[in-house]
């Protein structure tokens, strides 16, 4: 069974009384393992396609299962649970808070599922030494560089050991030499972990790298190619 099974997706904005179509019947599985890039021109609804993935955004139609189960069938509370559960998020924009730690940052999702601090601090110490961060934990963001910053954030998403992470346009904003260690740290995850990894992205070098990559138009998968 697949990790993320899409079938008959779409999903239509009104503006101004008119209707605007961004995905238009989208058919997709993603694997457990895999390492997919999603890549297409502005507009092309891959970002909406990935925040459909991640329940950020509810789709007009169509059926969204996430291990095994239907998410577009989930109640609020119960689709957050999911989201909580099986997904993790890296941002453009690290959407770190400013006013707390490193650390503090990387412990919030433990923190906002309940979880006790003392019981979540080894591991978030252990995922900053991971990015490459054991030395900056109690730092503040703006203390940091925008890729030390991002490091964070991956760091965060995966702090509850999601099988799912979702990444859109993680290196946009960071220069050449950062965004490519960054990349390498997708990589690492998923060898390292077994984290399926999505990747919304308009670096091409990156997209070619990866394992899978799906190419949208117009609202549609135009093409799913595997290396």
């Amino acid at each position: 069974m697949p990790l993320v099974e899409i079938r008959g997706l779409e999903k239509t904005y009104e503006h101004e009384g008119r209707a605007l179509p961004v995905l238009r019947g989208i058919d997709l599985d993603i694997e457990h393992g895999d390492v997919m890039a999603v890549v297409g021109a502005s507009g092309a609804g891959k970002s909406t396609l990935l925040h459909c993935i991640g329940t950020l955004d509810l789709p007009t139609k169509g059926v969204i299962k996430i291990d095994g189960r239907d998410a577009t069938a989930l109640g609020s509370a119960k689709l957050a649970e999911l989201r909580n559960a099986a997904i993790g998020f890296v941002f453009q924009f690290h959407h770190l808070l400013p006013e707390f730690t490193a650390l503090e940052n990387v412990l919030m999702p433990g923190l906002i599922g309940g979880k006790r601090r003392k019981d979540l601090e080894p591991r978030a110490t252990s995922l900053l030494g991971d990015v490459g961060l054991g030395h900056r934990v109690r730092h503040r963001p703006g203390e940091l560089s925008g890729g030390e910053q991002q490091r964070v954030a991956l760091a965060r998403a995966l702090m509850l050991e999601p099988k799912l992470l979702l990444a859109d346009e993680p290196t946009g904003n960071l220069d050449s030499a950062t965004s490519e260690a960054i990349h390498e740290l997708f990589f690492k995850v998923n060898k390292e972990r077994g984290t399926t990894i999505v990747v919304v992205t308009h670096n091409p070098a990156f997209a070619d790298r990866m394992p899978r990559t799906v190419r949208m138009k117009d609202g549609r998968v135009d093409s799913d190619v595997r290396r």
